[in-house]
């Protein structure tokens, strides 16, 4: 992984967290979206941050996003290498085989790594 990436990732799941620490709980999903877009092809970043958004979903006392990690964080752990739907957001709001458009800001970053 790039330096690049690994900081960025590491930048939204900070924002992530200060943002849940005030109470921003949408704003601190957003974030953790962001940080899963940046690591669905690296398998431990991947299953960090769907752990993150099952956490996410008990302090935000969310059950569908609780219940929709359990399945997202096995499948990160055993497809990340395999095949992803570039784009995903990663929450249970959306479908996990989703394709998603890439944010312009975070394009840059996956195109280095050949994403």
């Amino acid at each position: 992984m790039s330096d690049a990436l690994h900081d960025a990732i590491d930048a939204e799941v900070l924002s992530a967290s200060e943002a849940s620490r005030r109470g921003a709980y949408a704003h601190a999903f957003h974030h953790l979206e962001r940080a899963h877009i940046l690591s669905q092809r690296i398998t431990i970043r991947h299953v960090q941050v769907h752990w993150l958004m099952l956490n996410h979903g008990i302090v935000a006392r969310n059950p569908r996003e609780i219940f929709g990690q359990f399945a997202r964080i096995i499948a990160a752990a055993l497809f990340s290498r395999i095949w992803v739907p570039t784009g995903n957001t990663g929450g249970a709001n959306v479908s996990a085989m989703r394709p998603m458009p890439i944010p312009d800001d975070l394009r840059h970053l996956l195109e280095r790594r050949g994403a």
